[in-house]
Order: structure tokens, then sequence, then C-alpha cells
């Protein structure tokens, strides 16, 4: 759960801070998407190259791409809904 918050509270800093400086939507969309990105597929590979493939820290990013994922989804989805605020 604190993982999908500080998702949705970063893109939110990142997307309304965009808008603050009436950036365009098709930079503020992916500002507010690199931003609240938590870079798991290197969090992912680091562990794997530390702790092994059987470790408890590799299944723990791997789930955490899980995670993100849908949650990613979902903002992008928002962001398509409010694409025309920045019109």
């Amino acid at each position: 759960m604190p993982l999908i918050i500080q998702t949705f509270f970063i893109f939110s800093i990142a997307y309304g801070a965009s808008k603050a400086v009436r950036l365009p939507f098709d930079i503020a969309a992916p500002a507010g998407m690199i931003g609240a990105s938590n870079f798991f597929e290197l969090a992912v590979a680091v562990a794997v190259a530390l702790f092994g493939t059987q470790s408890p820290a590799a299944l723990a990013t791997t789930v955490g791409v899980l995670t993100e994922v849908p949650v990613m989804l979902t903002l992008v989805k928002f962001a398509n809904k409010t694409k025309a605020c920045f019109d």
C-alpha cells in the first residue's frame, strides 16, 4: 500500500507542477510517469546480481513490478482523461 500511495503522490506533484508552469500535455504526462516510476527493472537486476535468483530480495523486487504495472496504467488512464485541461 505505501508504494501505491507514493506512486500516486509523486505523479500528482509532477503532473500538477507541469500544468502549473503551463507545459503541454505531451510533456506533462510523461513527466508525471517518469517521476512516479520506481525503476523496478533496475532493482530486479541489481537484486539478482547481488543476492542471486533464489533470494528474498529478488522475489520482493519482482513483486514490486507486478504492483507497479496496474498502478501506472491507472495513471495513464487518468492523464488521458484530463488531457482537455491542458488545452
